[in-house]
């Protein structure tokens, strides 16, 4: 694996952040190799150079230790936002774990954004964690098909693996739960699909699903993605091209209709969809605790 040079890797304290409630933000990982044909993160605006190629931020426990030692307050620190962190090298090189165990010794919470199941492993220090602070995880799952998801993530685990780590990680107490999005207009925006979903959330015991009815697309993110399209979804190019033109947000044609029979199969099932209702949710056993960032 190749190291780039870091000089920081938390982000400085958000006190209040309405994606998830999240006051810290940490990236150690560079890149992506899970092949996702949507991902918008290759997108020139975030000027990462060859994409595929996962590189390590060098020193990155070094300077985790350093920076959260330095920390005025204590919070929930995301990761998972521009490069998964459990990526394929992250088996070997155990850096997202050893910056759990830093985050666990110096007393914050940690919010996690993967796609893949590796993040098992590291249940033990997510239950050391929680002791103390906050603990979420969100699991993207955009389609319950695995021959489908094999296609649009060709790289990363399936599916029902996701659903499987759910389970895993609901058993053992874990707030777990779906970011239901992109779902791609043409290809995943049917009713079925969203049923299907929800109904394996539920069955996971998975506390919540957030969703985004639709995808965005911009500069060469646009490009790979139609080039995708070509090469195993013949027309479905020409569907998105008649129907967004270049925008930049390419919401389902069938959104109103896919929300109005998700909101039902949630509340049927007991699941939270709101994001307010998910923060509550994890947030509220520390409510009382004598976390700084809660007062």
């Amino acid at each position: 694996m190749k190291y780039i040079p870091a000089k920081t890797i938390i982000s400085g304290y958000t006190a209040k952040n309405n994606w998830f409630d999240i006051n810290y933000n940490m990236n150690i990982y560079k890149g992506c190799c899970h092949g996702c044909i949507y991902c918008d993160s290759r997108s020139e605006c975030y000027g990462i150079d060859n994409f595929h190629e996962v590189r390590a931020k060098d020193n990155a426990l070094v300077l985790i230790r350093r920076e959260l030692k330095s920390k005025r307050r204590t919070g929930v620190i995301g990761t998972g936002a521009m490069s998964d962190p459990y990526n394929p090298l992250e088996k070997e090189h155990c850096l997202t774990r050893g910056a759990l165990e830093l985050i666990n010794g110096h007393g914050f919470g940690v919010s996690i954004a993967t796609k893949s199941n590796l993040i098992t492993r590291d249940l033990d220090i997510l239950k050391e964690i929680q002791k103390h602070s906050p603990v979420l995880v969100k699991i993207s799952i955009t389609t319950y098909d695995d021959e489908l998801c094999k296609k649009i993530e060709p790289n990363v685990a399936v599916s029902s693996k996701r659903f499987e780590a759910i389970k895993e990680l609901t058993k053992e107490g874990i707030f777990v739960g779906i970011l239901l999005m992109p779902v791609l207009p043409f290809l995943e925006d049917n009713e079925e699909n969203i049923k299907g979903i929800v109904e394996l959330a539920y069955e996971s015991g998975a506390k919540f699903i957030y969703p985004a009815f639709g995808v965005t697309l911009r500069q060469n993110q646009r490009d790979w993605y139609y080039k995708k399209l070509d090469e195993e979804f013949k027309g479905i190019k020409e569907k998105y091209i008649n129907c967004f033109g270049n925008n930049y947000s390419c919401y389902s044609p069938r959104a109103k209709v896919l929300w109005k029979l998700f909101k039902k199969e949630c509340e049927g099932f007991g699941i939270f969809y709101k994001m307010e209702d998910i923060i509550a949710g994890y947030r509220k056993p520390y409510i009382n605790s004598q976390l700084s960032f809660l007062k």
